[in-house]
């Protein structure tokens, strides 16, 4: 039986983790999502799973990079495998956190509820799933994939810059009643001013990323060309 923790894991013949994704064992666990596009991923992302880490007591967070997501569909997205591979040069020395594989392989469009589904499937009704996003995501949620099921499979971290407004929960929370709004959590981080799309624009106009992501992936963008940004690879000195 295909199962998404099996797959959870730090593949590949460098930085292996054995069974870094195996989140099985006791009941009542506490395993955090953190889903996203990671194109690429960035310093801002890891801050954010580490400080929710910390602060929900979780036992693991699992980075889930989408395959096909429905909401970049007016923007070429890089091909999976690199934002997967990236996302697992992100996390490798990282003991509580791993990579999984699940939207990467399903195919079709990557929607949150159906992976969240097979989390909830394989871990069992006792443990307790927090899926990991911004805040401006959650206020989009309406427009996702049957979002009340989502919010009864998962509760939400919702991460915010300091300053961010947060009026619009209110609005959601009576569109989607229920007290549904108990189940998303706020959390401020100060490193979400970096942003993925940022990061693209600097690479393509041959602006340093150094330290807005990790150096490993900052080596993998130039090493397979992402962005537009080979040309620039050679004025960067030794090391780079």
């Amino acid at each position: 039986m295909w199962e998404p923790l099996a797959q959870a894991r730090h593949e590949g013949t460098a930085g292996v983790r054995k069974g870094a994704g195996d989140t099985t064992g006791p009941a009542g666990r506490a395993v955090g999502l953190m889903g996203g596009t990671f194109d690429p991923i960035h310093i801002g992302h890891l801050v954010t799973a580490e400080v929710a880490w910390q602060h929900f007591q979780l036992d693991r967070v699992v980075f889930v990079p989408s395959g096909s997501p429905p909401h970049k569909a007016n923007r070429a997205v890089s091909d999976a495998q690199h934002r997967y591979l990236m996302t697992v040069l992100a996390t490798v020395d990282n003991p509580h956190f791993s990579a999984s594989r699940v939207e990467v392989d399903r195919g079709g469009e990557s929607f949150t509820v159906d992976t969240v589904r097979e989390f909830r499937r394989h871990l069992g009704e006792e443990a307790r799933l927090y899926f990991i996003t911004g805040l401006d995501a959650v206020l989009d949620i309406l427009s996702w994939k049957d979002p009340r099921e989502l919010l009864n499979l998962s509760s939400f971290i919702a991460a915010t810059r300091p300053g961010f407004s947060s009026d619009g929960l209110r609005a959601l929370g009576t569109a989607l009643g229920g007290g549904a709004l108990e189940r998303v959590h706020q959390l401020e981080v100060p490193a979400l001013a970096i942003s993925s799309s940022d990061i693209r624009r600097r690479v393509a106009r041959g602006e340093p990323i150094r330290y807005l992501v990790p150096r490993a992936v900052e080596n993998y963008i130039y090493k397979n060309d992402l962005y537009g940004g080979a040309e620039s690879i050679g004025s960067r000195g030794a090391g780079w």
